[in-house]
């Protein structure tokens, strides 16, 4: 479909600088990739204002603010400028209108915490799919549509690429999304124009904290899918932290109807509990939905995997599915790189994960203690942080892995643009502080130290590498360069078992 300019500048407040009966059909960010009949828009960044760039685009129109009209004029721009005030408030809504408001003929799941978002979300994609829905998927793995993957990059994407996915997924006849909603979406207005049917809340923990100045501001922006303009129709909020208590207040004071789940003793519409746990790290789980007994097997280790699933049986249900059903679609469910298994045949347990928060170290390393329980089963683990990130968690972190393994191996993760050394130094100086008599080394390659852990581990001990999950790239200094914990883990364990010597590695970062 069509829209024009004016059309647009009585939706977003702005004004027409040229013709006003202009049409559009498009709208994004990357000048150089969109086509005639599209609509730039040019946002203020960090080094330059993307008005800059509007030289290189096709599109037939410019969206900017008035720093980026008076970059426009300066450069004699001929075609038609709606200027606004704050681009990021109104683009959500301009984009949603281009692409005809796809979201109010889908049911939209959104998914927000630091925590479990992933998880949560292939949770619901799974029991979706087998109650015979047509599933959209939107987060930190990727997006796709009937488990066929959509080329996309951000967690959540800029809102004109969300809205042209939820059209392109419409018009595929998709009829259920499922997405993860990242605080910076949420703050940055990237869900603006974008109707939830259902959000729901993980956890809160530290992180996000180079972006969001404190914890309450962390919260607050958590917060914007639970009340205000961008909040879902319904929630359903784990209260197993007093963040996820403050949420369920959040969303009552602005009037949206709440469901609750818990795996921690707290009274909540949805609670379980693990009855049996099975040597692959399964679960037996008993939940009782509001007074109803269900059981079913879950596929995944950890008692924070019970929230997750919780989660999203509460948040199906609350878009009219039968909980047994979906419960069945959850017993199937895989999730890349979230306590991933890597079996050659070794007599160790040998798991990849995302974890790249103090929490969530925490709890994959609990869970990895507690499926040793009542053996002499020692755990390892590799862990490192990521470059131009959040530097005050690093030392916590150190300390979360260090506190609880009995090897601990810092590493490199994605330096990025910072000096490798200085990040390990920083997670070296909370892991010693945590245990100062602890195994604690420094092994600056990654796919070294993934071989020091597996060369440590002996029968019956169990090894974790956390931090990357599903990813495929190592970021360092402005290159993505292939590197796969799971790919290494397993290479590390088959040289192991054929006693080959580990070959010379300084593969850790291949083009």
């Amino acid at each position: 479909m069509t829209v024009s300019l004016d059309t647009l500048a009585q939706l977003s407040g702005g004004r027409v600088i040229g013709d006003a009966s202009v049409q559009v059909s498009a709208c994004g960010l990357d000048s150089s990739r969109l086509p005639e009949g599209a609509l730039f828009a040019a946002l203020p960044g960090t080094r330059v204002h993307g008005a800059q760039f509007a030289r290189d685009t096709k599109a037939g129109a410019v969206l900017t603010d008035a720093a980026g009209l008076d970059l426009l004029t300066a450069a004699q721009e001929t075609r038609p400028v709606l200027v606004v005030e704050d681009i990021r408030a109104v683009l959500g809504p301009i984009s949603a209108e281009i692409y005809g408001h796809p979201t109010r003929d889908l049911t939209v799941i959104g998914v927000t915490g630091t925590s479990g978002k992933t998880t949560t979300s292939y949770l619901l994609e799974a029991g979706l799919l087998h109650a015979g829905h047509s599933v959209g998927l939107i987060g930190t793995t990727g997006t796709r549509i009937n488990r066929n993957p959509v080329p996309t990059t951000l967690t959540t994407p800029e809102a004109p690429t969300l809205q042209e996915l939820f059209a392109r997924m419409k018009n595929e006849g998709v009829t259920h999304v499922v997405m993860e909603v990242s605080s910076h979406a949420l703050e940055l207005g990237r869900v603006r124009g974008t109707r939830f049917a259902v959000g729901g809340f993980t956890n809160l923990s530290q992180d996000h904290l180079d972006f969001h100045p404190t914890m309450e501001d962390y919260f607050q922006a958590k917060a914007k899918l639970f009340a205000g303009e961008q909040a879902a129709e319904r929630a359903v909020i784990c209260i197993d932290d007093e963040w996820g208590e403050r949420m369920r207040d959040v969303a009552k004071e602005a009037g949206v109807p709440v469901t609750t789940v818990a795996t921690q003793g707290a009274q909540a519409t949805i609670s379980a509990r693990q009855t049996a746990a099975e040597a692959t790290g399964a679960q037996e789980v008993a939940l009782d939905y509001d007074g109803a007994e269900f059981s079913f097997r879950l596929p995944l280790p950890g008692e924070f995997n019970i929230a997750n699933a919780c989660l999203a049986l509460g948040m199906a249900a609350a878009v009219g599915e039968e909980p047994a059903e979906f419960l069945v679609g959850v017993e199937k469910v895989a999730v890349p790189g979230r306590m991933e298994r890597i079996d050659r045949g070794q007599d160790f347990v040998a798991v990849v994960d995302y974890a790249h928060k103090p929490a969530a170290i925490a709890a994959v390393l609990d869970t990895l203690r507690g499926q040793l329980e009542g053996t002499k089963g020692r755990v390892g683990i590799v862990v490192g942080a990521g470059g131009d990130r959040d530097s005050s968690k690093r030392s916590i972190m150190g300390a979360a892995a260090a506190s609880r393994a009995d090897l601990t191996v810092i590493t490199d993760d994605n330096p990025r643009s910072e000096d490798p050394a200085t990040i390990r130094a920083a997670v070296m100086e909370g892991a010693r502080e945590a245990a100062p008599q602890g195994d604690i080394r420094e092994v600056g390659s990654r796919a070294r130290a993934i071989d020091e852990v597996v060369d440590w581990a002996e029968p019956g001990d169990a090894v974790i590498v956390v931090g990357k999950g599903h990813e495929v790239g190592q970021l360092v200094n402005g290159k993505t360069l292939h590197f796969d914990d799971r790919e290494e883990m397993a290479r590390a364990i088959e040289e192991k078992l054929a006693g080959r010597p580990h070959r010379d590695t300084l593969r850790d970062a291949k083009e």
